[in-house]
Formats: structure tokens, C-alpha cells, sequence
């Protein structure tokens, strides 16, 4: 019951999280198509920064929402998935089976799908990744609207398929967007990674020794060429949660996530949002959805998505391995796939990675999520608002 307590809670909260960042969004394309677009471009490109010693971090600052905010949210995102694994619904391989390969479907399809439509242009093939990821927060957004339209084992469903899919997120940027790697900088890196699991073998409860050297590995990893947010989830990783007897409240990994969770719904992500949604609407039509880069995200997104899900989980049902969640139909889970195409964050910043300093490809990157998110918030939200309510 405490478990199942708790879930409710996370979607909760993971639902609340939504309305900020769709406010953020509303605004940064409202102002992008303003008097006010100049100032704020400008604004996201001013660059600042500090020196210490032979250290030099001068960045814009796009670059340090997203190399240095995002860190925190990606920490946040670490640390909800150790809870997941050691004590949640990915502890359990009962529960774990249908949301895992309906992830792996969610992800591979829309891959494919993108390849598929950019693949005369290999520059454009860097994208792959942008429409294989799941919104949580808007995602679990609708549900919080359909209310009891929807089981509350459907909605776990979704949270643990989101959950997975930012897993599979992380592996895919560790991989395959790192830029030129610098040894003396990655060696750094894995002084400080043996100085947290040290800390970690020694029993270290107290936060502190954790985050100083998680920000000394955030340095490093961003100096080595590895994507710099991946620091926030190998600190978390290292964190404490076990606590025999314990309550939440004084568990170090608990606790932190409690203090990171308001700051990154309420700040962290919006303003993430707000630097990246934004989008110059002038010249723009529905011929401009049909350039490959958009139209791939965008399909992607919105049709590779479901079909995935659906494929996924669909084959585990099929073979017997696996059975609807409790209180799901058929269409309610068709449903809950449309609702994965959601790509939103996770979409954008890997868009941000795929095309550094590409003003265009980053514009159409924009106009395919956006698309692609909004046509799968409202199929979805459709086809889930005509079933019956759930008792």
C-alpha cells in the first residue's frame, strides 16, 4: 500500500509539472514571433562565465541552461530511477516485462521512422534519437486531465514506460553525442567517480561531500566531451537510498530528490523550455512540415510512437508473457501509446545536441516536436476522453 501511495504521488507531481512547462513554451513562442525577438535571442546568446586556475568556463547562456541547468534535472531524472529499480516498479519483474518492451518498441520505430524519411541526408541523420523520446510531464499531463477515464494501472503503466524511456535516453547521448574527447579531462573525471563510490562504500550519509564532488565531475565531464548533464546522473547513482528503518525524510537520496523535484518543475524545466520552444511562426506553413528533418520528428513522434508501444507490449500480450494492465482495454492502451509520442524535453534537447549551432536544422527541430507532440496530446487525449470511467 505505501508503494502504491507513493506512485500515486510521483504521478501526481509528475502531472502538476506540466502547467509550468507549458506556460514556458506558450511564452517563448509568443515572444519569439514579437517586437521582444531580438532581445531575447540576444539575451540566450550573451555570453559569461569564470576562470579558476587553468579552468575556463565562459559559455552563452543557452549553452548554461542546458549544459548546467539540465544537469540538475538529469540528476532529478537519475535519482527516480535508482528509486525505480531498487525499490519501485522496475524492482518487480512482474510489473516490469510490458512497460519495458512496449519502451524498447517506443523508442526503436520512431528511430527507424526518422531514418527512414532523412535518409538521403546524412547530416540530418544525426537526429535519429529526437523522436524517440516520451514527455512525462506532459504526458502524465493529459492523463491528470481524463481523470478516472483512465485506470490507475494504466497510468503506471505510462510512468514506468517514461521512466525506462528516459533510461534508454541517457544511453543513447552517452553513446552517440559526445563531441572530440579529452583524456586528461575523462581521467578527472574518474578520480571524482572513484571519490563518490568511496564515499558511497564508506557509509557517507551527509550531502554535502556528495554534491562538492558532483560539481567537480561536472566540470570535468564538460571539459571532456561527454554531454556534461550525464555528471547529474552518475552522482545519483552514488547517493544513498538503503535505510533500514528509516523514514523518507532522512534518507540522503530521498531528500535530495525532494529538494531538486520543485525547483525542476518550477524553474529548471520551464526555463529550459522557454530557451528552446521558442519559434519564429513568420514564412512558416504546413508546407514546411513536409522538409524531411521535420516531417521525420513529426511522424516519428506521433506515428512511429504508437505503433511501437503497441508492437512492444501487444507481442508480450500475444505470447501470453504478459497481460493488459488492470482495468485497460485495448483502446485505452492504444491510447496511452498515442500519448508516448509526447516527445517535448527530452525531444528538444536532444535536438539541441544532434545540431549544435545549426540555427535552421535547430528551428525545424523545433516546428517537428512541437507538431508532432501536440498531434499526439490531442489523439491520444481523444481517443482515452471516450472511454468509460473507470470505477
Amino acid at each position: 500500500m505505501a508503494e502504491r501511495n507513493r506512485l500515486r504521488e510521483f504521478i501526481d507531481s509528475e502531472a502538476a509539472s506540466a502547467m509550468p512547462l507549458l506556460v514556458a513554451a506558450v511564452a517563448a513562442l509568443v515572444l519569439a514571433n514579437s517586437p521582444a525577438a531580438d532581445a531575447v535571442d540576444n539575451l540566450l546568446r550573451n555570453r559569461f562565465g569564470f576562470s579558476l586556475g587553468p579552468i575556463v568556463l565562459d559559455k552563452p547562456v543557452l549553452l548554461w541552461i542546458n549544459d548546467g541547468l539540465m544537469a540538475l534535472f538529469f540528476l532529478l531524472v537519475g535519482l527516480e530511477i535508482k528509486r525505480e529499480v531498487i525499490e519501485g516498479a522496475l524492482s518487480q519483474a512482474s510489473q516490469l516485462a510490458l512497460p519495458v518492451m512496449a519502451a524498447v518498441g517506443g523508442m526503436a520505430v520512431p528511430a527507424l521512422v526518422y531514418v527512414a524519411v532523412n535518409w538521403s541526408d546524412p547530416t540530418a541523420l544525426r537526429g535519429w534519437a529526437i523522436p524517440a523520446a516520451t514527455d512525462i510531464a506532459f504526458s502524465l499531463g493529459v492523463l491528470a486531465v481524463l481523470g478516472s477515464r483512465v485506470p490507475m494501472a494504466l497510468k503506471v503503466f505510462l510512468t514506468t514506460l517514461a521512466i525506462v524511456d528516459d533510461l534508454g535516453s541517457i544511453v543513447v547521448i552517452a553513446i552517440f553525442y559526445t563531441s572530440h574527447l579529452s583524456p586528461v579531462a575523462l581521467g578527472l573525471a574518474a578520480l571524482f567517480i572513484v571519490g563518490l563510490a568511496a564515499l558511497n562504500f564508506a557509509g557517507v550519509r551527509r550531502l554535502l561531500p556528495y554534491l562538492l564532488l558532483g560539481a567537480l565531475l561536472w566540470v570535468s565531464v564538460l571539459k571532456s566531451g561527454v554531454h556534461a548533464t550525464l555528471a547529474g546522473v552518475v552522482l545519483a547513482m552514488f547517493i544513498p537510498l538503503k535505510s533500514a528503518g528509516e523514514p523518507d525524510e532522512k534518507r540522503p537520496a530521498i531528500r535530495l530528490e525532494h529538494v531538486i523535484k520543485p525547483w525542476s518543475a518550477w524553474l529548471i524545466m520551464p526555463v529550459f523550455a522557454f530557451a528552446n520552444a521558442g519559434l519564429p511562426l513568420g514564412g512558416l506553413s504546413l508546407a514546411s512540415l513536409t522538409a524531411p528533418l521535420p516531417l521525420g520528428i513529426m511522424a516519428g513522434l506521433f506515428v512511429g510512437k504508437q505503433i511501437g508501444i503497441v508492437l512492444g507490449a501487444g507481442l508480450l500480450i500475444a505470447l501470453g508473457l504478459a497481460k493488459l494492465p488492470q482495468g485497460a482495454t485495448w483502446r485505452s492502451l492504444y491510447g496511452v501509446a498515442i500519448l508516448g509520442g509526447i516527445g517535448f524535453t527530452m525531444s528538444l534537447f536532444i535536438g539541441s545536441l544532434a545540431f549544435p549551432d545549426d540555427a535552421a536544422r535547430e528551428a525545424q527541430v523545433r516546428l517537428g516536436v512541437l507538431a508532432g507532440s501536440i498531434l499526439s496530446a490531442v489523439a491520444g487525449w481523444a481517443v482515452l476522453r471516450s472511454q468509460h470511467k473507470s470505477a
